[in-house]
């Protein structure tokens, strides 16, 4: 499958009208079946170093993307030009793309309609949000920071996002949606301190609250020693199993990767390869996450089990993936199509589901083991076993008889995420929601593993 991507000039800055968009490209098109996908983007970000803001910027862009078929071939056009002439000659482009390709069998064509659920998504106060708001909430933490003679830096994003599929067979679909996310790390000569927040609610933004455990990190964590790697327990802030889940999902929760044979799910699908208290699952309606009410295709989401008690259940599906597979439907996970090739279906609303034991217990009951705020610069090394390489960051503690006795330095690792989270002795009750760098957003809780490999030490 191919295509064509242009950007030309001359974007409308009005809001687009996604039915008038969908109605002219239909009608300007000669496939035999068509699929227009809008989205479209405004987003404001804050962002401060050394206790001052720095940056504020805002951007507002359109993204029309084209998708004809003729037959079983297929065409990709994209662009961000809204205007009436440019919309018709898109449509043309994506046919003209269309005859070019070779036919693919395995295309079953677009989605039939079907039915979408509503959900809550829209928080007038993040799509209102003024520079002077976000300049407000971060002086929170950067005056915090200066008082106790740290330096703090970080980012808040305020963001609606408007989005809209149509197809030829009748789908039609359109969702609104906000997304606040807040992150800071405060520092001084020899340690540092995380935070972060997300949400699509501006109320979920609590610089204070912020400010207060990125604090905690950097006194916690002066004068950090050397410490020997190896295979120790660790128990987790929620931002290093939100890369946990992040890494398993790119290396392999998507059916185009188990296609493929090149996922961490081939082979072990039916079989019990996590701890039993770990279930994973993704869900698009949940409304403590980023709630997304269908996907690129315009398919409706559901909760889909992805790992339910350790046991494998299996990847999520868009509609090519699904037509591969004899009885098989999408999940409602399509990203959006591209000229540059398909990257598959993505799970973008991931939830480990929480226990019922609190962080300071986790540390309590831990006889000897490493307290992690997160994992940075986290790689794939082998995507069959989710073999990832990365190095802690921003407070790695040691956890002695039931207490944090001293900061150490960061720890290089080497460790099949999959083998991680069969050590899972202890699941957190309080989940935290993370923007995710996949899309949409991850909810974790704290977790301990009863084992994690360390291959080397920074000095």
């Amino acid at each position: 499958m191919s295509g064509a991507n242009a950007s030309p000039p001359g974007r409308s800055d009005q809001k687009m009208n996604f039915r008038e968009i969908a109605d002219l490209v239909m009608n300007a098109s000669r496939a035999e079946q068509t699929e227009v996908l809008a989205m479209e983007q405004d987003e404001s970000l804050t962002r401060f170093a050394n206790n001052c803001v720095h940056q504020n910027v805002t951007e507002l862009n359109a993204q029309i993307t084209v998708r004809s078929v003729i037959g079983t071939r297929v065409g990709i056009a994209v662009s961000n030009d809204t205007r009436h002439d440019s919309l018709k000659q898109l449509a043309a482009r994506a046919y003209e793309v269309a005859k070019l390709q070779p036919e693919n069998p395995e295309f079953k064509g677009l989605p039939k309609p079907m039915p979408i659920p509503h959900v809550e998504a829209f928080d007038t106060a993040v799509a209102e949000c003024t520079p002077e708001q976000r300049a407000s909430k971060v002086g929170v933490i950067c005056r915090k920071a200066a008082e106790a003679g740290f330096s703090a830096a970080g980012s808040l994003t305020t963001s609606a996002f408007r989005i809209g599929v149509a197809n030829s067979h009748g789908v039609f679909a359109q969702h609104t949606s906000t997304m606040a996310d807040a992150s800071t790390v405060m520092m001084d000569s020899h340690a540092s301190g995380w935070a972060q927040s997300s949400g699509w609610r501006l109320e979920v933004i609590d610089p204070d609250s912020l400010a207060a455990e990125a604090f905690w990190k950097v006194k916690l964590g002066a004068d950090p020693v050397d410490y020997e790697p190896g295979e120790y327990t660790v128990i987790l802030d929620p931002y290093a199993p939100a890369d946990l889940l992040e890494m398993l999902a790119f290396d392999g929760m998507g059916a185009l990767a188990v296609q493929e044979g090149r996922s961490w799910m081939n082979g072990r699908i039916g079989q019990r390869i996590m701890a039993d208290i770990v279930t994973i699952v993704d869900d698009g309606l949940d409304g403590s996450g980023f709630p997304w009410p269908f996907d690129f295709e315009g398919i409706p989401k559901k909760v889909h089990p992805i790992v339910e008690s350790g046991v494998v259940k299996g990847p999520v599906y868009d509609s090519f993936t699904a037509g591969r597979e004899s009885g098989r439907l999408s999940t409602g996970h399509a990203t959006p199509p591209s000229p540059q090739g398909r990257f598959g279906p993505v799970p973008m609303n991931l939830f480990l589901r929480p226990g019922a034991t609190a962080l300071d217990a986790m540390i309590q009951s831990t006889t000897l083991g490493l307290y992690i705020t997160r994992f940075w610069y986290t790689r794939t090394v082998h995507p069959r076993d989710a073999v990832v390489t990365g190095m802690t960051r921003d407070g790695t503690f040691l956890v002695r008889d039931g207490e944090i006795v001293h900061a150490i330095k960061s720890l290089r690792f080497t460790q099949s995420y999959v083998e991680a989270l069969k050590h899972a002795q202890v699941i957190g009750q309080r989940p935290r929601l993370l923007r995710s760098a996949i899309g949409g957003a991850t909810s974790v809780p704290p977790v301990k593993l009863a084992a994690f490999k360390f291959t080397s030490s920074t000095r």
